[in-house]
C-alpha cells in the first residue's frame, strides 16, 4: 500500500507481515501485556487478525478493511486490536486456529479471533469482506454486533469463551491397543490408495498440495513391505508437481499448492519448507530408483533457493509472495508474442509448444509453463529430434527468458530467517550433498547452520525462532529444535564430522527439558520458559510440514540405533505409545509419525565403515553408501587411528560399541548388521554393494 499518515505500533516491529499494516489506520497493537492491559482497563474485547506475509487473502482483507477508515473507526472505537505473524508465533496461530477450526468447521488464513481481555475467544473465522454479501458475513456486521452483544450480554461471551478455552485443551489420545505398527501404516498405505488421483497423481481432489512427507512415507513403505503400489504413487505425483505449472519452469522453484486437479494453476506464493521437503522428496526418489529425472529436479529446487531465497550470510529466507504489482501470479504468466519477443519467432514459437503457452492461456488469458501434455523427452521423440540437442536449447531458451522475467516488477520477499524453516532445508540441501556428490550443498547447508548458531542461538544453547534485521527474537518451538536435529543429522551424514551429532544431541537433551510432557508424555509445541497461552499445545497432525512430535520421534529412533543409546531409544518409544492411539484413527493424516513407526518396527541396520580418512577405498564406501536407498539403517564412519585423534575419539565416545569394529589389516573395512544380526565384515567395496542390496 502506499503509505500515508502516522504509523501505527507495528512500525517498531520487526516482521515484514506486521510491517505490511504499520500504515494501517486501525490502531493495531503487537501481541504483548500492552493490548491486554488495555483491553482490562478500557474493558474491551480483543480483535485479533492473524496472517503472514504472503497470504493472498490477508492482502486482500488489509485492502477491503484494515485500509478503510469506517472499519477502523470501528475497531478503534470498540476493540483493541492485535495482529500476529503466524510464522513468527505459531504457538499463538496453533492455539487460536484450532478455536477456529471446532468453532467453524475450517481453518486458514487470515485468521479472525474475538476475545475477552484475559485472552479466551468466543468468536473466529477466517476472511470476512468489509460488507455481508453472497452469504459471507461482513466484517463491519460482524463488529458491530459483538460490540452490542458486549454491551448488552456480555455475561454469555463470557460463558461461551470459558466453554471453548475448556474444550481445545489439549490432551493426547489413547493408547495404542492390539493393533502392531504393521497395521496402522498398512491402513495409512491403503487410504493413501483408495484416495490416490490415478490420472494426475496426488490424493483426493482439489486443492491440492505436495505435502511431500506423505510420499516420504509412501516410499518408505515400498521399501520395507515390496509393495509396488506405494512407489508407483509418488513417483506419479513427483512427476505430475514438476510437469504442472505448479513448478516454476522458468526459474525454478515450487508454489505452495496447485487450485486444480493437474497442478497447472498454483497459488503462487513459494514457501522455504514445501521446497526444502520436495527436494527431499525427489532426492528419496532418486536414490529408490536412480532415475536421473528426480537428480535434476532437486538440483532445480536447489538452484532456486541458492540464487534466490539466500541471506549473504548464509541463512535462508521464508517466502515469496503470490502477487507482484497487486496481481495474483503477474510475474509468472506469459503471453506467446512475450516469448517471441525474446527468443525470435522460431524458437519462441518452439518454446511455446513446449511449454503450452497459447493465445487463448490457461490463467486468466495468459499462460502458465508447464509440460503436463509431454515431458520435452518424450516431444524429442515425437518429433524426431535428438533429445540431449532439444534440452540443450531449451535450457538456453530458459535462461533468456529467466533474465527477461529478472526485469519485471518482483513478488515481494519475506526475508525473515525461521529456525525451523531453515532445518528443513538444511536437510535438504545435505541429502543432496551426499546423495549427488555435489560439495555446493554441503557448504550452503553448513554455512546455514553457522548462521543459525551464531544469530539464532543463545550464550547458554537455547534455540531462537526468527532473525531478522539485526534482530533475533522469540523462544524456539519444538519445530525449531526437531527440524534442525534432523538437519543435523543429515548433515553428519554428509560429511561424518562426529562434531554434528553432538549438537544433534545437545539439542535432543534440551528438547526433553523444555518440551517434555512428564505426567502424559510427548512433547509440548513451545517450551517451559516460554509465555504461557491458555493452553499448551501437543500436536501430532502432519500437515503442511511435518509436525514436531513426529520428527522427533524419528530423530530420537535413529540417534538411538547411532549411539546404541537405550535412554534415546525409551524416550522414543513412550513417545510413539503416546501417540499412536490418536494416529491410528486416521493414519493417513499422520505420514511423517507412519515414517517413525516403520523405522521404530524395524528391521534397522548398522553400517560401519572404518579406515584412514584418505584412503580412496574409505571414501568410495561411505559414497556407495550415501547413495544407496536405505531409509532403515544408520551410517557411521570411525576414523582409522590410534584413538587419539579428535573425530576419531568422538564417534568412539558417542558410539562406543564401533570402538571394536577396527580396519582389518589396516584395509578400509565395513560392518554391517542388520536386526540385530551381523554379517561378517568386508574390506571390498563390491561386496559391500552386495550386503547392502
Amino acid at each position: 500500500m502506499t503509505k500515508k499518515g502516522e504509523p501505527n505500533r507495528l512500525i517498531h516491529e520487526k516482521s515484514p507481515y506486521l510491517l505490511q499494516h504499520a500504515y494501517n489506520p486501525v490502531d493495531w497493537f503487537p501481541w504483548g501485556d500492552e493490548a491486554f492491559n488495555k483491553a482490562r482497563e478500557e474493558d474491551k474485547p480483543v480483535f485479533l487478525s492473524i496472517g503472514y506475509s504472503t497470504c493472498h487473502w490477508c492482502h486482500v482483507m488489509e485492502r477491503e478493511s484494515f485500509e478503510d477508515r469506517e472499519v477502523a473507526d470501528e475497531l478503534n472505537r470498540h476493540f483493541v486490536s492485535i495482529k500476529v505473524d503466524r510464522e513468527e508465533r505459531p504457538d499463538i496461530d496453533q492455539i487460536y486456529m484450532t478455536v477456529c477450526q471446532a468453532l467453524t468447521g475450517q481453518g486458514g488464513w487470515p485468521l479472525t479471533v474475538i476475545m475477552t481481555p484475559d485472552k479466551k475467544p468466543f468468536f473466529a473465522g477466517t476472511y470476512f469482506p468489509k460488507h455481508s454479501r453472497w452469504g459471507r458475513a461482513g466484517l463491519l456486521d460482524i463488529l458491530k454486533q459483538v460490540a452490542d452483544k458486549w454491551a448488552s450480554d456480555r455475561e454469555k461471551l463470557v460463558q461461551t469463551s470459558h466453554m471453548i478455552t475448556e474444550q481445545v485443551q489439549f490432551t493426547p489420545g489413547h493408547r495404542l491397543a492390539g493393533e502392531s505398527a504393521a497395521d496402522i501404516t498398512a491402513r495409512a498405505y491403503n487410504q493413501f490408495r483408495q484416495s490416490f488421483d490415478k490420472r494426475y497423481g496426488g490424493f483426493g481432489a482439489a486443492p491440492k498440495f505436495p505435502t511431500p512427507h506423505n510420499l516420504l512415507f509412501l516410499m518408505r513403505y515400498w521399501k520395507q513391505t515390496g509393495e509396488e503400489t506405494a512407489l508407483h504413487m509418488a513417483e506419479k505425483t513427483l512427476h505430475s508437481i514438476y510437469r504442472g505449472g505448479i513448478n516454476d519452469h522458468i526459474g525454478f522453484g515450487y508454489a505452495r499448492y496447485s487450485t486444480d486437479e493437474k497442478w497447472l494453476v498454483p497459488h503462487f506464493e513459494k514457501m522455504l519448507y514445501d521446497n526444502a521437503l520436495l527436494a527431499l522428496a525427489f532426492l528419496e526418489a532418486y536414490q529408490a530408483t536412480q532415475n536421473e529425472f528426480y537428480a535434476e529436479a532437486a538440483r532445480q529446487i536447489f538452484t532456486y533457493v541458492l540464487r534466490d531465497m539466500t541471506h549473504p550470510e548464509g541463512g535462508f529466507y521464508s517466502a515469496e509472495d503470490a502477487d507482484s504489482e497487486g496481481v495474483e501470479g503477474k510475474f509468472y504468466v506469459w503471453r506467446p508474442a512475450e516469448v517471441r519477443q525474446v527468443l525470435g519467432s522460431e524458437n519462441g514459437d518452439f518454446f511455446c509448444k513446449v511449454y503450452d503457452i497459447t493465445e487463448n492461456g490457461n490463467f486468466e488469458g495468459q499462460s502458465i509453463p508447464n509440460l503436463i501434455k509431454a515431458l520435452p523427452e518424450e516431444q524429442a521423440r515425437a518429433m524426431g529430434m535428438e533429445t540431449q540437442a532439444l534440452l540443450q536449447l531449451l535450457e538456453e531458451c530458459r535462461q533468456k527468458l529467466y533474465d527477461y522475467r529478472d526485469q519485471r516488477i518482483h513478488p515481494f520477499k519475506d526475508d525473515k530467517i525461521l529456525t525451523a524453516w531453515n532445518g528443513l532445508m538444511i536437510t535438504a540441501l545435505a541429502r543432496g550433498a551426499a546423495v549427488l556428490g555435489d560439495g555446493r550443498y554441503r557448504k550452503a547447508a553448513e554455512n546455514a547452520l553457522q548462521f543459525i548458531q551464531q544469530k539464532l542461538q543463545r550464550q547458554d544453547g537455547r534455540l531462537l525462532a526468527r532473525y531478522r534485521d539485526g534482530e533475533s527474537s522469540f523462544n524456539g518451538y519444538l519445530d525449531d529444535y526437531a527440524f534442525l536435529i534432523w538437519g543435523l543429522i543429515e548433515l553428519y551424514r554428509a560429511t561424518f564430522q562426529a562434531t554434528y551429532l553432538t549438537r544433534a544431541i545437545e539439542l535432543t537433551h534440551q528438547v526433553r527439558e523444555l518440551f517434555w510432557d512428564e505426567q502424559q508424555g510427548g512433547f509440548f509445541f513451545y517450551g517451559a520458559d516460554s509465555e504461557q497461552l491458555i493452553a499448551r499445545p501437543k500436536e501430532i497432525y502432519d500437515g503442511a510440514m511435518p509436525s514436531g512430535n513426529s520428527v522427533m520421534a524419528l530423530n530420537l529412533l535413529q540417534l538411538a540405533a547411532i549411539t546404541g543409546d537405550a535412554e534415546l531409544d525409551e524416550l522414543a518409544r513412550r513417545q510413539i505409545d503416546v501417540f499412536a492411539g490418536a494416529a491410528s484413527e486416521y493414519p493417513r493424516g499422520y505420514a511423517h509419525f507412519m515414517t517413525a513407526l516403520l523405522f521404530a518396527a524395524g528391521p534397522t541396520s548398522e553400517i560401519v565403515i572404518t579406515g584412514r580418512r584418505e584412503d580412496p577405498q574409505v571414501t568410495e564406501m561411505l559414497r556407495l553408501a550415501q547413495r544407496q536407498y536405505l531409509p532403515g539403517a544408520v551410517l557411521i564412519y570411525r576414523p582409522e587411528g590410534d584413538g587419539k585423534g579428535q573425530e576419531d575419539g568422538l564417534i568412539g565416545e558417542l558410539a562406543p560399541f564401533t570402538r571394536e569394529q577396527k580396519a582389518i589389516d589396516g584395509q578400509a573395512t565395513a560392518y554391517v548388521c542388520r536386526d540385530r544380526a551381523c554379517r561378517k565384515p568386508v574390506t571390498d567395496t563390491a561386496d559391500l554393494e552386495s550386503l547392502l542390496h
